[in-house]
């Protein structure tokens, strides 16, 4: 109980203390958790009596993550990209939604490739002296 407690503090100021881009890759993490929880109960089969409350949650989890990355999209600061992110996050959002529909595992495989593609390439360019020594705004601008 303790442990939880402290967990969830850490969590907070974790947060808290966040720049703009950590918070984005937080929120991919998130997003990821979400599906592999889900890809994980669609995986266990007849094994997990709760198996369909487990994957209709971490789905529905995983598209109100993605809906809050569209929704922070700044189109005036993000040039091409944020339409482009704004279509990526539309078609997983699709996807997750048809795999929760149908209980089907291929979406849930499929949007958790891309995302982890777009996260990978997110966390490079959170680590690139250029962008966050000379352009900080470009990190705010685009998520």
């Amino acid at each position: 109980m303790l442990a939880q407690a402290y967990g969830r503090t850490y969590r907070s100021n974790a947060v808290l203390t966040a720049s703009p881009g950590q918070l984005v890759l937080m929120l991919y993490d998130g997003a990821l958790r979400s599906l592999a929880l889900a890809r994980d109960a669609f995986e266990r089969g007849e094994n997990m009596p709760q198996r369909f409350e487990v994957i209709n949650r971490e789905l529905l989890k995983a598209q109100a993550i993605i809906a809050e990355l569209q929704g922070g999209l700044n189109f005036s600061a993000g040039g091409e990209v944020a339409p482009t992110l704004d279509q990526l996050y539309d078609y997983y959002n699709r996807r997750i939604f048809e795999a929760n529909l149908r209980k089907e595992l291929t979406p849930v495989v499929e949007v958790e490739g891309l995302l982890n593609q777009l996260r990978a390439s997110w966390a490079e360019m959170l680590t690139a002296p250029a962008v966050n020594e000379q352009r900080p705004e470009l990190i705010r601008g685009v998520a």
